[in-house]
């Protein structure tokens, strides 16, 4: 039955690291009429369908990670494989994994206001009914594939960084790849370990600086044994990292802290091309630091250097049967044609979120998402985002923490008040993204060739603090803007997918 005020069903969509972390949270409270729907095989998200040579994070591997659940990590910087691994070790550990539906997409939800409830479903039809529904599918999540003329004739292997296809050998192959963001940074030197030569073509450099990641010594993993002493050394490498964040300065050209991170950049540019002036000039961006997000590596500039890497300063303009052309008309001869072209930057883009007098949300925005904390819309009852409008940048694993508690704090609350439903008042969501906007202004993140923006040129996807403001506001911006409706429904539905 819908509106169960006292046991409601919730329903999480994804299973990646903020489908999971909010399960815990969930579970721990005594939600335990709980369902996550996970179109993988596996858990983890981006995680699972991430397997490019290579993949690892960009931050360090003890603060993209769950502050409830230290790891003995085997490298500063984990790869693809170990964190995909501690996932999964997650949800078994804390109970997640009998809850989650694998091989199940859930593309459309609906709100009943009559049953006070959201109907689930598929291109096969209804999967249920829940009382809540979170949206944790991420920002980064379906790839963003070209529009090259000429793709469909190419007669090699040809495919996304997203959906590496294993089954290809290619040793001794000349392999092209397209896109010089974080995917195309970390596979150009793994490939170039095995293939005859690689050439990536770069539309525009990124900054980049040193990651400085490395496996750690058996005494070191002896020393991550101390769960204790774990946790305070990741509160303290948060701290150093919100320096920087305090106020947004990093984030603000002109301020010393913007200023001197750029210098690192340039220095490090400056260090591994001294004898190549000519590769010098065509990594070296023409923005502002912050512009673009940053990259982190320490084996891509050195790989360009490689007698079997060439690095293109030009974008594809079209596919040929073997091989590209370029925007100068340089044709390019490869055998296989490796795809880093990004993801696409949608909010819910494989979701359609039906609310309060059947108005799609993606209508609602009119191609301009925002949402209070980036986690709640009014007329959307009962339904939560994670990692959504504004909330991308910083230690993206805390803010999906604190994005966790604030959600569990709002369901404890609609119970408490025996309220059908909860929402987030629209002064209250109006205020915020008055407030929001305005500290943007003057950032990086105004320049034009980015993925933060909508067409009109306001900035979605940025989060312009560090996490200690955005987790204050988490706790401090609750039940006074939070919108609670007590309303037996008019008839009872029996839930398919989300029953315990």
């Amino acid at each position: 039955m819908c509106a169960d005020l006292a046991s409601p069903r919730i329903a999480v969509v994804g299973a990646g690291m903020g489908g999971i972390g909010l399960a815990v949270r969930l579970l721990e409270a005594g939600f335990d009429r709980l369902t996550l729907y996970e179109r993988g095989g596996g858990v983890g998200g981006t995680w699972w369908h991430n397997t490019y040579p290579g993949a690892e994070v960009d931050t360090p591997s003890a603060i993209y990670s769950y502050s409830f659940f230290p790891w003995n990590w085997s490298r500063t910087h984990c790869g693809q494989a170990e964190l995909q691994n501690y996932l999964q070790e997650v949800a078994n550990r804390f109970g997640v994994t009998p809850h989650i539906r694998f091989g199940t997409d859930v593309s459309r939800v609906v709100w009943d206001d009559a049953l006070q409830c959201w109907e689930l479903g598929s291109e096969r039809g209804v999967l249920g009914h829940a009382d809540f529904v979170v949206s944790a599918v991420g920002m980064l999540s379906d790839p963003k594939y070209p529009d090259w003329p000429g793709l469909e004739d190419f007669e090699g292997p040809a495919f996304h960084t997203a959906r590496w296809e294993h089954d290809h050998d290619l040793s001794g192959k000349h392999v092209a790849v397209v896109g010089s963001g974080s995917s195309g940074v970390q596979i150009v030197p793994a490939l170039a370990e095995v293939a005859g030569r690689v050439t990536m073509f770069q539309r525009e450099p990124g900054w980049i600086v040193p990651k400085n990641s490395r496996d750690f010594t058996e005494a070191e993993r002896r020393a991550l044994d101390n769960k204790a002493a774990q946790r305070i050394s990741r509160v303290l490498m948060l701290l150093r990292r919100e320096r920087g964040l305090v106020a947004g300065k990093i984030f603000r050209p002109g301020t010393a802290e913007n200023s001197g991170a750029e210098r690192i950049a340039r220095d490090y540019i400056a260090s591994v091309f001294a004898d190549r002036p000519d590769l010098l000039e065509a990594v070296t961006p023409t923005y502002s630091y912050m512009g673009k997000r940053p990259i982190t590596a320490d084996n891509f500039y050195p790989s360009l250097l490689r007698d079997n890497v060439s690095l293109v300063p030009r974008a594809v303009e079209k596919v040929t049967s073997n091989g590209l052309i370029d925007t100068e008309g340089v044709v390019h001869e490869v055998d296989v044609l490796v795809v880093s072209t990004g993801f696409q930057v949608k909010y819910l883009a494989s979701l359609d979120v039906v609310g309060r007098d059947g108005v799609e949300l993606h209508k609602f925005w009119a191609g301009e998402p925002r949402a209070f904390l980036g986690m709640m819309v009014p007329n959307y009852p009962n339904f939560f985002m994670m990692y959504g409008p504004n909330t991308n940048g910083g230690a993206i694993a805390t803010n999906l923490e604190l994005q966790a508690r604030y959600i569990v704090a709002a369901i404890k609350h609609a119970r408490r008040r025996r309220a059908s439903s909860i929402e987030v008042k629209r002064t209250a969501y109006d205020v915020f993204d008055a407030w929001l906007m305005g500290r943007l202004r003057g950032t990086a993140f105004e320049y034009q060739n980015n993925y933060y923006k909508t067409d009109s040129g306001r900035i979605t996807t940025q989060w312009p603090d560090g996490i200690l403001l955005y987790g204050a506001l988490t706790k401090a911006l609750r039940s006074a803007v939070w919108e609670t409706k007590s309303r037996a429904p008019r008839s009872a539905v029996t839930s398919v997918g989300v029953s315990r």
